[in-house]
C-alpha cells in the first residue's frame, strides 16, 4: 500500500457501522464516500482524505498523518437530527477506529466539529463537518 488514506477511511466507516448509537439514526448504506450533498437523508459522507507522509519505522513500516472530513447531512426537523448524529459519531470515534489488518493507529486527535446552514435555504438541510486526524502505521 502506498497511501493509507483508503484503509483509514474504511476503518472509520467500519467503526460507524459497528456503533448502534449511529445506526439508530441512519442506515449503513447512507454512510459512504462520495459526493458532498447526498440524495438520501440523513447521511454521512466521507470526504477526500489528505495524507502527510512522516517517514519510515522499524520492520519495513511506514508512518503517515491522515486527515479526513466527515460530512453529516440531515433535513432540519426541530429535533436536530444532524446534531444527534454528530454526537453519536463522536461517541463512536472518541478513541479512534480500531486497528485493521492494513493499518494501526499510533496517534488519534479528538474529532473537531462545525455546523453550517445549507447555502440553498429552500432545501432546509443541516450540514455538519467533522475533522478527523490520525497517525497511522502500515507495513510495506
Amino acid at each position: 500500500m502506498l497511501d493509507p488514506a483508503l484503509a483509514f477511511q474504511t476503518a472509520v466507516r467500519a467503526a460507524l457501522i459497528d456503533a448502534p448509537e449511529v445506526l439508530a439514526h441512519l442506515q449503513p448504506a447512507n454512510i459512504r464516500a462520495g459526493s458532498i450533498r447526498p440524495e438520501r437523508l440523513p447521511s454521512v459522507v466521507l470526504g477526500d482524505a489528505r495524507t502527510e507522509f512522516l517517514g519510515c519505522a522499524a520492520g519495513s513500516q511506514r508512518l503517515a498523518r491522515v486527515f479526513l472530513t466527515l460530512h453529516i447531512w440531515a433535513q432540519e426537523d426541530g429535533a436536530d437530527t444532524a446534531r444527534q448524529i454528530g454526537a453519536a459519531i463522536y461517541g463512536a470515534l472518541e478513541f479512534g477506529p480500531k486497528d485493521t489488518a492494513e493499518i494501526s493507529l499510533d496517534d488519534w486527535a479528538q474529532p473537531r466539529m462545525v455546523w453550517l446552514r445549507d447555502p440553498q435555504p429552500e432545501l432546509t438541510l443541516t450540514h455538519g463537518a467533522m475533522a478527523l486526524e490520525a497517525v497511522v502505521r502500515w507495513r510495506v
